[in-house]
């Protein structure tokens, strides 16, 4: 996990947040895929680009460790 990105129940649930913030990876994730800039995310979020980097990169680390099986039909 990369070190800004922080794991505690105490802080949102639990839910993977960038360190000292309370802005969970997802909607860091989230304004990406609707197409944010990089930039008006730091400002949104009051974030740095390693910030953006690390939820990015901690979203792929999950996404790599999964399985994925085809349904049966």
């Amino acid at each position: 996990m990369p070190d800004q990105i922080i794991v505690d129940p105490k802080i949102c649930h639990g839910k993977p947040v960038i360190k000292g913030t309370r802005t969970p990876v997802s909607i860091i994730v989230g304004s990406v895929a609707s197409g944010m800039s990089f930039a008006d995310i730091e400002r949104e979020y009051d974030i740095s680009q390693d910030d953006i980097r690390a939820a990015l990169e901690f979203a792929n680390s999950l996404v790599e460790r999964e399985q994925y099986h085809p349904l049966p039909r």
